[in-house]
């Protein structure tokens, strides 16, 4: 008997996570969101109700749905709540090592019939879930960023995803008001496999000199329709994360097609990692940004 989705967990109180338990609380789920850092969660909360306002504001909600999907979310520094849970959503860094010890903590906690999803981007769904104690009850549930804002969830079975797992969380998605795009278990699955080789193709513009980042970005955005240039879109993702998804799909793939450019790790490795740190192919620390290059 397949498990009903009525509590959803939420590991990490960063950018996904809280915008994950924002999505979830609104479609009338009982959340529970953890983070080990107590001001993380204090500040992912503030994020979640500044953004319900906006929501308000854009009359896309109303203020007793702000009102009541915020009294839904509860955060919590302890793992233990999670034995309530009938998903939990793993929403760590993109860091497989990471992932690995969430899930040793993690899985004591559950009941045996409960879900665990990753948001993981890139990394292989089979690999993470070996490393639980349920691989049949375990699947990627990839959102896109920003997940309050993005229609799209990229679903991904690893080699042991069960059926009734797969169907219950594709319900769960479709009640989010999302729609889902099913993904085989490769790396990098549809949307990066696709969105950060032209972003890597971009940055190499870039170092080859062929274009200036403002030249990048206006050509992209007014000669192919993009709402952002690719190189502002990579400071937005982060600079770190451009960089691990392209070294997965590189060792993944074994394609020199897939290498990252060069110039994408020595501002990496600078700490220019984009918006989150002020600085990437753009300065974020004055009004307007300003391109590096």
């Amino acid at each position: 008997m397949a498990v009903k989705i009525k509590r959803v967990g939420v590991i990490g109180a960063g950018h996904m996570g809280s915008g994950i338990a924002h999505v979830c609380g609104l479609a009338g789920y009982g959340v529970v969101i953890n983070d080990l850092s107590a001001d993380r969660l204090k500040a992912a909360l503030a994020t979640i109700n500044g953004n319900m306002a906006r929501q308000v504001k854009r009359q896309r909600i109303t203020e007793e749905q702000r009102k009541n999907a915020l009294k839904r979310i509860v955060p919590a520094e302890s793992m233990d709540v999670f034995a309530s849970c009938d998903l939990v959503i793993e929403a760590a860094t993109e860091k497989e090592e990471v992932k690995r010890k969430v899930y040793s903590e993690l899985c004591p906690m559950l009941r045996s019939d409960a879900i665990i999803g990753s948001n993981s981007s890139s990394i292989s769904i089979t690999r993470l879930a070996a490393a639980t104690d349920r691989p049949e009850h375990f699947i990627g549930i990839h959102f896109m960023n920003p997940p309050a804002v993005m229609e799209l969830v990229e679903l991904i079975r690893g080699i042991a995803t069960d059926d009734e797992t797969f169907e219950t969380t594709r319900e769960f998605c479709v009640n989010l008001g999302k729609t889902v795009a099913v993904s085989e278990d490769f790396p990098a699955f549809i949307v990066n496999r696709i969105l950060m080789p032209m972003i890597n193709e971009a940055i190499y513009t870039l170092y080859e000199g062929v274009g200036t980042v403002e030249a990048i970005d206006t050509a992209m955005r007014l000669g192919a329709h993009h709402p952002m240039g690719p190189l502002q879109l990579a400071d937005f993702v982060g600079l770190d994360t451009c960089l691990s998804v392209m070294q997965m799909l590189y060792e993944g793939l074994a394609d020199s097609k897939y290498r990252p450019c060069p110039l994408l790790v020595k501002y990496v490795e600078a700490g220019w990692l984009g918006r989150k740190t002020q600085r990437g192919f753009y300065d974020y620390r004055q009004e307007k940004p300003v391109p590096t290059r």
